[in-house]
């Protein structure tokens, strides 16, 4: 009973990002068959359609591939924010011991692609994109742990999960210091001063969904102006949401069973509506619940759906749409370089390190997991859909070819890493494991 209370979370999330890996693979399949059809030209035009307001002293109007990629992701990066601070105060990553072995796998996560990439690039103009294959998609590497069943211990999940909730944090702090724009100073302190007065809220036990809504919407608003990326608002948005409880479940327990009384109690109307009575009743027991609730467990809660089913697949469809066509210009090294930082710079940086680390006694591998699995593993992290375009767009916002050229390398990196993780977990995972 206890394992099933302390594991169903953890099965929940891995059941709602496979699915949602799915939806994601039918995302860019769609892109690519609609990019390289006869309706192509729709396909560009959509999402090249500028949509905002202007007027004499301000202009916000950008196209809505842009509002995707600046707008909604910052939505979807405040939830790593929220799950970033979850983890490290409460999760997995709550102590030198828990976080020890994903962070290492992270860290040769990190270090070996980027550092292969910086070797192979020979074009000055394409170094630029150094970041592209330091992230994993979990979404898609957990629809391919999925995909096999119990032969795949929930350790092994949970290490993926951890490793790819410090990938992030790599990847964010990448994005905030290497590709934001020419700074405008002003308007980021500004948004920093907004920022410390939600924090000081939060610290003093204060906290309004509507106030972090707006003050979001303006800080949101100020980073975009300043040429720092938006998308790092979302995760310093998320930082400022209290984690604690603002009364125990004890207290709502016993609230809960004196309103029960109440309800069971009151006068029960033979119309088919409640009387005052039984109303305020439930707006009583509506507080409690507001009450013994979370902010942070509650927005996650709300958001994991709407992330995983609506932004993350609408992204995919929006920038997966590769013109792959002969007369495009492709820059071969850039997509060949991608491909094997992504497979091989994933694939055996990661278990190397491991390695090193645990000769050193610097992580403690769980009794489930064998080092074949975490080799395995480690290819299906170089499936680095989601967060790769997402740097590479950045990376060379202003050449498209490398843009393409970049998505091309991306998507063929994450397919052969997926397609070799799955093999090497297949042969050396148990068929037994409960």
């Amino acid at each position: 009973m206890i394992q099933k209370i302390f594991l169903t979370p953890f099965q929940k999330f891995i059941k709602i990002e496979g699915f949602s890996g799915i939806l994601l693979l039918l995302s860019t399949i769609t892109a690519l068959v609609w990019a390289n059809s006869s309706f192509a030209d729709s396909y560009t035009s959509l999402w090249d359609y500028k949509i905002g307001i202007s007027s004499e002293n301000f202009e916000l109007k950008k196209p809505l591939i842009l509002w995707i990629n600046d707008g909604l992701m910052a939505i979807f990066f405040f939830l790593i924010g929220l799950e970033i601070k979850r983890e490290v105060l409460i999760g997995e990553l709550n102590s030198i011991k828990k976080i020890a072995f994903p962070l290492f796998g992270a860290l040769g996560g990190v270090i070996v692609p980027v550092a292969m990439f910086m070797f192979l690039n020979q074009n000055p103009d394409t170094f630029k994109g150094w970041g592209i294959p330091m992230a994993t998609d979990i979404a898609f590497s957990l629809a391919v742990l999925n995909a096999l069943g119990k032969r795949v211990p929930l350790s092994l999940k949970i290490f993926l999960i951890a490793f790819a909730i410090v990938d992030d944090i790599e990847a964010v702090l990448v994005i905030a210091v290497f590709y934001s724009g020419t700074i405008k100073t002003t308007l980021l302190f500004i948004g920093l001063g907004l920022l410390a007065v939600l924090y000081f809220l939060s610290f003093k036990g204060y906290y309004s969904k509507f106030i972090l809504f707006f003050v979001g919407i303006i800080v949101w608003l100020l980073f975009l102006k300043s040429g720092v990326h938006p998308t790092v608002a979302g995760i310093l948005l998320a930082f400022s949401v209290p984690i604690r409880q603002r009364i125990e479940t004890s207290t709502f327990l016993d609230q809960l069973e004196g309103i029960f009384t109440d309800i069971k109690n009151s006068r029960v109307l033979q119309k088919p509506i409640l009387s005052n009575e039984q109303i305020e009743h439930l707006d009583n027991l509506e507080d409690w619940s507001n009450k013994v609730q979370s902010p942070l467990q509650h927005l996650e809660h709300s958001l994991h759906g709407w992330v995983a089913y609506f932004i993350i697949p609408l992204f995919a469809l929006a920038n997966a749409g590769v013109l792959i066509d002969s007369s495009v210009a492709i820059e071969v090294p850039l997509v060949i370089n991608i491909i094997l930082c992504l497979v091989l710079g994933k694939g055996l940086g990661i278990p190397s390190v491991i390695f090193l680390a645990k000769k050193m006694n610097l992580v403690q591998i769980p009794a489930d997991v064998n080092f074949k699995q975490i080799i395995g593993v480690s290819f299906i992290a170089g499936i680095g859909f989601t967060m790769a375009i997402f740097i590479a767009s950045l990376a060379f916002a202003s050449t498209p070819e490398y843009i393409s050229s970049a998505k091309i390398g991306i998507l063929l990196g994450s397919l052969i890493s997926a397609v070799l993780g799955y093999i090497l977990l297949r042969i050396s995972s148990k068929k037994d494991i409960e």
